[in-house]
């Protein structure tokens, strides 16, 4: 090739144009055939993404080039997940708002452009991975021109690029939702991406755990396969993120001290402020216990580093948690995190999600059925079915058995705190007209509050579950107003306690209607937990409730009428952790005595009362309902047995606040 150009250079006259130009093309194939030959660089995943990543303004707060070093906790994660690293399963246990999404869309762009193979990624459900589909993953091929390159349009004709499959040359990737069992064992797989996995349902269409079918696709790829657990954790004792965690070398992210230079992993209980003043909050060292402000944080990302802190069971395992204290400067800052903290206080609910979500840790469900002998000793004096003062609203929960229907009445306050009103038994069972016309009567009955105006019904949940024909023929007569037919299920529901309601098919007077009656779904472990967290409770003695002290939200007052038979009922169960057949543990509640008809029936008045919609209702909505019963806001005009509402109690001043949370 040298002597030619020598040659064409030193031409002169006719014919000298032409060889340059032959030149040119020669040369111009030759780099072609050179670059079609040349091995892509070995990059890791963070170098691809550092190179490559565009984020879309539709898919992210911050568009345009991926940095890894915003995030510099996710490279070593990332890098795990590159052909390179030895690890074949990469665990991360994670708070929101810390990158992890986006990390994981990483790995699926480096695999399409940089180790094709097939790769499967699992959504909770497919409707969510639908969605996926189309906010994340066809921004992340639209935005990089790579990637453009090797995926074909949706709007093309080429069945290899629909909404949940996207071809690429060297292989594919298959998106699917955890309960879908075809989904899971469609295709083998070298890849696979878990995403949100405590999420996931306990079985993909009753072929077992979605997690183990995932997993199965990718054995025949050996030690060559990358598995990526991501998720917020749930329910300790349920949490499959926390199960792998646990199995897992479990790393940390420790980042050095601005004053001392000792390293640590960040904690919420180093985190404090002075109370009042959420944006006074700064960590404090563990070894000088010198306060570091956040602007310290960037730096301290940057110079952090992820240590083990326990020896794997697996050693293809490698795991990772991290809360949001890490989450960069101008996601999720140590500010708002103490706002949410002092929000969540007074609501199991709030705190448990705070937890999850902001700690990336699990909550733990204390389901230890309080002694009835101590219910007994804590009992209060007021009159079968009269009101307190702090009770303003009513509902009840009935349970059908077979020779007798058991209602009883709860009152509920601010706060959710509630009284036990009446115990009712009406003899006869659901073959006995009387009996549902005495149930019926029961909807129209007054019950006299302390201020002297008469209080009805609100709503009354009545369950389905024995003489399901019955109870929806009764419900329908007497109209779904007042009346919420609910089924009880097992486990505890992650998204909400009570759904509904749907239409089902209901058979009146010998002729089946279809979509006849209403239906709410309870997840009964959830209130359960609620109602003995509740009983356990610590409240001012009763000198101090009659001095003015307050007792705490949720608390439930019962009468000295519920005799002995009644309170062994509504202790009558506990929370366990049972094993599966596969291993794996789950919480149940067992029974420690035959009958348990009080626990239930205040169950499903809890029920009714998030039916109702008194979980979310405003402080106008409580002051609204206190207006209509003439109840005073002076605590010492509330009388004995009764609150004023829980939001007034005041505590003494700190200048600084420890967090508790930890223990």
């Amino acid at each position: 090739m040298s002597a030619r150009i020598s040659t064409a250079l030193q031409r002169s006259g006719p014919g000298l144009d032409d060889d340059v130009f032959a030149f040119d093309g020669a040369a111009s194939l030759l780099r072609v055939w050179s670059s079609g030959i040349r091995p892509d660089p070995n990059l890791t995943v963070s170098e691809w993404a550092d190179q490559h990543r565009m984020l879309s303004s539709r898919a992210s707060a911050e568009p345009g080039r991926y940095r890894t070093a915003r995030t510099p906790y996710m490279r070593e994660i990332m890098d795990a997940l590159s052909p390179a690293s030895p690890a074949q399963r990469v665990v991360f246990m994670k708070a929101a708002q810390v990158g992890a999404t986006e990390a994981g869309n990483c790995f699926i762009g480096f695999v399409m452009h940089h180790a094709p193979g097939p790769m499967l990624a699992v959504q909770p459900t497919v409707e969510l991975a639908k969605r996926n589909s189309r906010q994340r993953i066809d921004p992340l091929i639209e935005e990089s021109p790579e990637l453009r390159e090797r995926v074909k349009p949706a709007r093309s004709r080429d069945a290899g690029n629909t909404m949940l499959s996207k071809e690429f040359a060297g292989g594919i990737l298959i998106m699917t939702g955890a309960n879908s069992a075809v989904g899971l064992r469609s295709t083998p797989a070298r890849y696979i991406f878990l995403d949100e996995v405590d999420a996931y349902p306990a079985s993909a269409d009753d072929e077992g755990d979605p997690v183990t079918l995932a997993e199965a696709r990718s054995l025949t790829f050996a030690h060559r396969r990358k598995v990526f657990l991501v998720s917020t954790p749930t329910i300790r004792g349920l949490s499959r993120i926390e199960r792998e965690f646990e199995a897992s070398d479990q790393r940390r992210f420790f980042v050095p001290c601005p004053h001392c230079d000792q390293t640590q992993w960040l904690k919420f209980d180093r985190l404090r402020w002075q109370k009042g003043h959420p944006e006074t909050a700064e960590y404090h060292c563990e070894g000088c216990e010198q306060p570091i402000a956040e602007y310290h944080k960037t730096a301290m990302l940057e110079a952090g580093e992820w240590r083990a802190t326990a020896t794997a069971a697996d050693p293809g395992t490698v795991g990772y948690h991290l809360s949001a204290l890490y989450s960069p400067i101008g996601w999720l800052s140590w500010e708002r995190i103490v706002r949410a903290w002092i929000a969540a206080q007074g609501s199991d609910e709030a705190i448990k999600a705070f937890r999850n979500t902001v700690l990336g840790e699990t909550w733990v469900e204390t389901g230890e059925a309080p002694d009835w002998q101590r219910l007994a000793d804590r009992r209060e004096t007021w009159n079968a079915g009269t009101v307190p003062a702090g009770g303003l609203f009513l509902t009840a929960g009935a349970d059908v058995q077979k020779d007798r229907i058991e209602v009883d009445i709860w009152a509920w306050g601010r706060g959710l705190e509630s009284w036990l009103i009446d115990h009712i038994l009406i003899e006869g069972g659901p073959g006995d007209p009387l009996c549902w016309q005495q149930l019926t009567d029961l909807l129209g009955r007054t019950w006299a509050h302390a201020s002297g105006q008469s209080m009805m019904l609100a709503r009354l949940a009545i369950d389905t579950g024995y003489e399901t024909s019955a109870v929806y023929g009764w419900s329908r007569q007497v109209g779904f107003a007042q009346v919420a037919p609910v089924k009880g299920v097992e486990g505890f529901n992650r998204s909400s306690p009570v759904t509904g309601p749907t239409y089902v098919d209901a058979t009146i007077a010998g002729k089946r209607l279809r979509r006849g009656a209403r239906l709410w779904t309870v997840a009964t472990s959830t209130f359960k937990t609620e109602t003995y967290r509740f009983l356990r409770q610590d409240r001012p003695t009763r000198e101090e409730q009659d001095a003015g002290a307050l007792c705490p939200p949720g608390t439930i007052h019962l009468p000295d009428w519920a005799d002995d038979e009644w309170l062994k009922q509504f202790t009558a169960e506990q929370l366990v952790t049972v094993r599966t057949k596969r291993g794996f543990a789950r919480l149940e509640w067992q029974k420690l005595r035959e009958r348990n008809e009080a626990l239930d029936t205040r169950v499903y008045a809890r029920a009714a009362a998030w039916i109702l919609g008194a979980d979310r209702w405003p402080e106008a909505r409580w002051a609204d309902l206190e207006t209509q019963l003439g109840v005073a806001a002076d605590p010492s005009e509330l009388g004995p047995g009764a609150n004023a509402p829980a939001s007034r109690q005041t505590g003494p001043r700190r200048l600084t606040v420890r967090s508790s949370y930890m223990g």
